[in-house]
């Protein structure tokens, strides 16, 4: 038996596995299909089933990183039409704790380049740097989309930038906007305060009733200088006016779709080839004229009804029968529409989740009705299984934590043409993950261990 056992694990791991990852990384295994609470569109309380699909973590993937490389937090990730994956990482996560090895104090680390080319077996085949930014997507040609302050399209081989979707010459609240001098100059050895900490203070102030009340004559110049920037670039504005949140690449569409985080979130769409302005819409499908500037108008309280604009952090993607899930996270929902922007329905989901919001990215089961839909949750820390038609939730994967299997920040979710989920964290996570179906092959040698 016990040398079936060592068999068993070679075979697994491809003879490279270490001794820790059975006693804490494979040990830690989740099966979806555990029942909680959610609620539907329709607002009554649904208790999830076990009829969703079940995945155990695969902790021999990734493998470790090479060039004493320490991966920040993942704010973008692909899955090319090889099944190789894409993880777009900040470089500038990374603490001084985390970099000893660039001034030669200790074995380990370095800073990583913002993009890193994953294959099956775990293995990096690439890489380049490029400017940190959220989201990404790339073509079937292998040209890599990097959402930064506008969507740029790059040649991994090169690292260069070769074409952009345009974007207006000023931010709300300003700040840069364009390419930053590249590669930026940097001290050895001095990393940043970490992921958290800013999230942490907000996070205090908000909770702490002592927090004291922000200066009124603030507050107004602030608002009025808001408004101002908004009658200048209104809703209907036909480019990047925000910063971006998703990619998706569509090209049997000859489209890209593009989350824009301006007043809460707005889908754009943009022509493949020549990256000009075709559409766009808000929430409930409204024409972009239609969208509020005014912020009660993308307001949400926990619990409370569902506001009449996006609230924040709008992530998307499109399935194979052509319709746009928008995941409206800050919002805790999910709104569906035709490719034109024609409203269809609203999943709303955890609503009673608070700062962060319940639906992170979104991603479908590989079968080709895409049965389910896959939403990462940045806040509890959990993949949903959804029922792509009905919204209702039918399982889940994961809790928060730091050993395999869960989550300490899930932030971006993407699935395999083999239905291998993948994972990535941001926050002290900082790290990708793979979920394989238990029904798999490699599933079942996995399960077997137990």
């Amino acid at each position: 038996m016990i040398s079936m056992l060592k068999i068993g694990l070679k075979f697994f791991l491809g003879g490279i596995m270490k001794n820790y990852l059975l006693s804490i990384g494979l040990f830690a295994f989740f099966l979806a299909g555990c029942s909680t609470d959610a609620q539907d569109g329709n607002g009554s309380n649904q208790a999830s089933t076990s009829d969703g699909p079940s995945y155990i973590v695969d902790a021999a993937w990734p493998k470790t990183l090479p060039n004493l490389w320490k991966i920040g937090g993942i704010t973008g990730l692909a899955v090319d039409v090889n099944d190789n994956v894409w993880l777009y990482n900040r470089p500038n996560d990374i603490t001084a704790l985390e970099l000893h090895a660039e001034v030669g104090d200790a074995e380990c680390c370095v800073r990583p380049p913002s993009m890193i080319h994953v294959n099956r077996d775990g293995d990096v085949i690439g890489w380049f740097d490029a400017p940190q930014g959220h989201g990404m997507d790339v073509d079937s040609q292998g040209y890599v989309y990097l959402g930064q302050d506008t969507v740029r399209k790059y040649d991994p081989n090169t690292g260069e930038v070769v074409g952009e979707i345009a974007r207006t010459p000023e931010r709300e609240g300003g700040g840069r906007v364009g390419l930053p001098e590249w590669p930026p100059e940097r001290l050895p050895g001095i990393g940043s305060r970490g992921p958290i900490a800013n999230f942490i203070n907000n996070l205090e102030r908000a909770r702490n009733p002592e927090t004291p009340a922000p200066n009124p004559e603030t507050v107004a110049r602030q608002q009025q200088e808001r408004m101002e920037f908004r009658m200048k670039y209104p809703p209907e504005t036909p480019m990047i006016v925000g910063g971006l949140e998703e990619i998706r690449i569509m090209e049997e569409l000859g489209e890209i779709f593009v989350a824009d985080n301006y007043l809460g979130g707005r889908v754009l769409v943009f022509d493949f080839e020549t990256l000009e302005f075709k559409r766009g819409w808000g929430a409930y499908g409204k024409p972009l004229s239609e969208i509020s500037i005014n912020d009660e108008d993308h307001a949400y309280t926990p619990n409370g009804p569902m506001a009449p604009d996006f609230v924040g952090h709008l992530t998307l993607n499109v399935s194979n029968d052509g319709l746009v899930y928008a995941a409206d996270r800050n919002g805790n929902r999910i709104h569906v529409t035709d490719l034109d922007g024609n409203f269809l329905d609203e999943f709303i989901l955890a609503p009673s989740t608070a700062i962060g919001g319940s639906t992170g990215g979104v991603a479908f089961s590989p079968d080709p009705e895409q049965q389910y839909l896959y939403i990462s949750d940045l806040t509890n820390n959990k993949i949903w299984f959804l029922d792509r038609a009905t919204g209702e939730v039918v399982g889940e994967l994961g809790r928060m934590g730091e050993n395999a299997g869960e989550f300490y920040g899930l932030h971006m979710i993407d699935v395999d043409s083999d239905g291998n989920i993948y994972t990535g964290e941001v926050f002290s996570g900082e790290r990708a993950q793979r979920f394989v179906p238990v029904s798999s092959e490699r599933g079942q040698i996995i399960s077997s261990l137990y």
